[in-house]
Order: C-alpha cells, then sequence, then structure tokens
C-alpha cells in the first residue's frame, strides 16, 4: 500500500488521532513480536486500516495493551493494539507481502542504488524473506497470500503490454487491496460487509496507485522511469477525474458497511483521503490556461525506463518550474521547493489550526471560519451545521 492516509496530530484532533497511533504503533510492534526488529521497516500508514475496519466493525476483537517508551514517540509510553489481535496480524502480513512486492520491482527496474549488483542481490533475498512471513502471517489469520502475490506479479507484466488504458494500469493494486479489505469483515465476524469491504478497497487502490503516480511524475519524467499517467498520456485534469470518481465510490462503498465504532474509519478514508488528492493535484491546476508548460509528444526522456505508449508528458504533467508546483500549492508545500523551511513552519501553523489558519496564497485564504477549517470543509453535509470553531473534537460528529 502506499501512504495516503498521513494525518497529524491536530488535523484528527484529541481521542482520534490517539486511536490512530494506537494501531499504527500496534502494527510496529506486531511485526516487531512476529518477525523481529528488521520487519519494522515495512511499517506503513495505509496498511494499519486493515486493523482500523476490523475494530470498526468488532472493537472486542482489537484489545489494547501499555507499550513501553518508544524513541518515535519521544520516549512515552503508549496504549496499542495488542499484537494478539488478528487485525494487526492481518496488516502486518498485508505489509510484508507489498513491500516484497515493491522491492522486488525496485530491483527489477534497476532504480537508483538498485541498479548496483550487490544491492539488488541484498534488496532480492529481503524481498524474499519479507515475502515468507507475510505469507505465514496471512495463513495464520485465514488470509489467502496468493491473492495479493499474483497482484504484485501482474503489475510488471501489463506495464510492458502496449496499449492499455489508466484503469487498466491500477487494477493490480486495486484487487490486492479488495481482497484484504473484504477479509477484516471475515476477522470481524461480519460476513454481510465483505462485498461493499471489496468494492472500498478497490476505490481504495485506485486512489492509492494514482496519488503515488502523481507524487513522483515528475521525478518519474526526468529520469525516464515507468509511469502509468505518462506511459498512458493521461493529462492532469483527466486523472483528477478519475481520482474524484474513486473518491465517491469509496465514500457510497463505506456506507453501506455496518460499523460499531465508524468515527476512525470515516475520518481517514474519508476526510484524509480527501487532503490527500487535493495536496498531490495542487500543483496542477485544471482551469482554462492554467495547465502547466509540457514537452511535445515524442519528446518523453527514456534512459532506461519504459517508453510512453501513448506519447508525450501525459498533457500537462511538469508544473511550472519542474517540480514541486506553484504559489498555489495548498496546505503541504512540496519537499523540494527552493526556501522550504518558512513553507513547512507555515504548513505546520495550518495543521495546528485544524485549517483555521491560512497563508495568503491558499485558496481557503479570506475565506470563512467554516470554510477554512478542514473538519467542517470535509463533512459532506453530515455535521449538522456544527463547526470546527466552536466544537471541536473533529466537530465533535461522525463526519
Amino acid at each position: 500500500m502506499f501512504g495516503v492516509v498521513r494525518p497529524c496530530k491536530h488535523v484528527l484532533c484529541g481521542s482520534l488521532f490517539k486511536d490512530w497511533m494506537a494501531h499504527l504503533c500496534g502494527l510496529c510492534l506486531t511485526l516487531r513480536a512476529e518477525h523481529g526488529q528488521a520487519a519494522r521497516l515495512v511499517t506503513n500508514y495505509d496498511g494499519l486500516l486493515v486493523s482500523v475496519l476490523v475494530e470498526a466493525q468488532a472493537p472486542d476483537l482489537s484489545p489494547r495493551r501499555k507499550a513501553g517508551p518508544c524513541a518515535l514517540r519521544g520516549m512515552k509510553t503508549a496504549e496499542v493494539v495488542s499484537a494478539r489481535a488478528q487485525g494487526a496480524q492481518l496488516a502486518a502480513a498485508a505489509s510484508l507481502l507489498l513491500a516484497a512486492g515493491k522491492t522486488r520491482d525496485h530491483v527489477a527496474d534497476g532504480d537508483g542504488p538498485y541498479a548496483r549488483r550487490l544491492v539488488a542481490a541484498a534488496a532480492g533475498r529481503v524481498a524474499d524473506r519479507w515475502d515468507a512471513a507475510g505469507g505465514r502471517t496471512g495463513a495464520s489469520v485465514g488470509f489467502d497470500p496468493s491473492a495479493l502475490r499474483d497482484a504484485v506479479a501482474r503489475q510488471p507484466v501489463l506495464e510492458t503490454a502496449p496499449g492499455l488504458g489508466l484503469l487498466e494500469l491500477t487494477e493490480p493494486t486495486e484487487t490486492a487491496v479488495a481482497a484484504v479489505f473484504a477479509h477484516t469483515a471475515v476477522l470481524a465476524g461480519q460476513e454481510d460487509n465483505a462485498e461493499a469491504l471489496a468494492e472500498a478497497g478497490r476505490f481504495f487502490g485506485r486512489l492509492a496507485h494514482l496519488i503515488d503516480a502523481v507524487e513522483d511524475v515528475t521525478d518519474d519524467a526526468a529520469s525516464g522511469a515507468y509511469n502509468p499517467l505518462l506511459a498512458t498520456g493521461t493529462a492532469p485534469a483527466e486523472a483528477r477525474r478519475h481520482a474524484e470518481d474513486a473518491l465517491h465510490g469509496l465514500k457510497l462503498a463505506l456506507a453501506d458497511v455496518e460499523m460499531e465504532n465508524p468515527r476512525l474509519v470515516r475520518a481517514l478514508l474519508g476526510r484524509e483521503v480527501r487532503r490527500s488528492v487535493d495536496r498531490v493535484f495542487a500543483a496542477y491546476p485544471s482551469g482554462p490556461g492554467q495547465q502547466p508548460p509540457y514537452g511535445p509528444p515524442g519528446q518523453y526522456p527514456h534512459q532506461g525506463g519504459h517508453p510512453p505508449q501513448q506519447g508525450g508528458y501525459g498533457g500537462g504533467w511538469i508544473p511550472p518550474g519542474g517540480g514541486g508546483g506553484g504559489p498555489n500549492y495548498g496546505h503541504r508545500p512540496p519537499d523540494r521547493r527552493p526556501g522550504w523551511p518558512i513553507p513547512c513552519l507555515t504548513g505546520t501553523v495550518v495543521c495546528i489550526t485544524c485549517g483555521v489558519f491560512q497563508p495568503e496564497w491558499s485558496d481557503h485564504h479570506g475565506q470563512s471560519c467554516t470554510d477554512r477549517c478542514w473538519c467542517t470543509r470535509h463533512c459532506d453535509g453530515g455535521c449538522d451545521g456544527c463547526d470546527c470553531c466552536n466544537c471541536c473534537e473533529c466537530c465533535g460528529c461522525d463526519c
């Protein structure tokens, strides 16, 4: 999985952030308990969604325990999801299997340091260990690891096939995430939720693949590495449309899932996924006359990467200045933007205030409190008019 859901403390607020950290630390410690310290390297933000989904459907199946001090928590103790929880074990299995697949993909493509023979050989052995470990843990909770292995193996085959569309290239990711999401219903004893969760997983997998591609598109264009947006000639506006369709589908699918405690699921798979989409597409304005400059068809650099299948830079994927976006980038400035410490500090202030403070270059600067606040801006009408300015704890609602 990818880093789609990356909230900070003051975006989630209060108890929701505490619950999110319980699942994140629980996943990390489950990997350590089951497979040793090195396995903790595959801990990722999106993998913990599996644990969150199991707890949302059956809270009693995710017991908590007190974990000792950790450097990543400022040497503080914390209540975390126990390694005995099947949701945490499924999350660990999925993280290991997908990390193994992605490592093998880097080795096959010879990306960066993986182009060196010794590095590639060592990475390949690590990937084999992760794959075996993920298979064992998945089998222990009744999950068939072949669902993920087959999807991961199919991805490079599709990338070398000519003439495929963007959604055909995202299919393996969609299938893999759908299988994991659906199995959370089995673990929770809520089999009636499996179909809706599989549908939610497909849409989330599509979003994850798209967001990953958008984040990498500038670097991939410069280096010639494979990128589905460039390979299919997908313009930013079309990619954004696919993302918006997936967001809508994800919301409808989750509405059909019966959950005892849906607040964290709705926050992560609703508001936070929306923020991720807004963030990555902010560098690519879609209005008339706002499309960034790009090279004509046939000028896609492919020094070792896969050549484009449908021509060009993909209809305008190079943002002004080459990488990082213009002044309307939004709440989270690009990592490589010149003079990044000042924008980064501004983004921190925005985050701490739930978006109520907005810098001058933000599209929301000067708007009302409700329009500036993340919590109310992404409630989708489910807050009954409340706003973060006078009743926080994420609006005190389930949005």
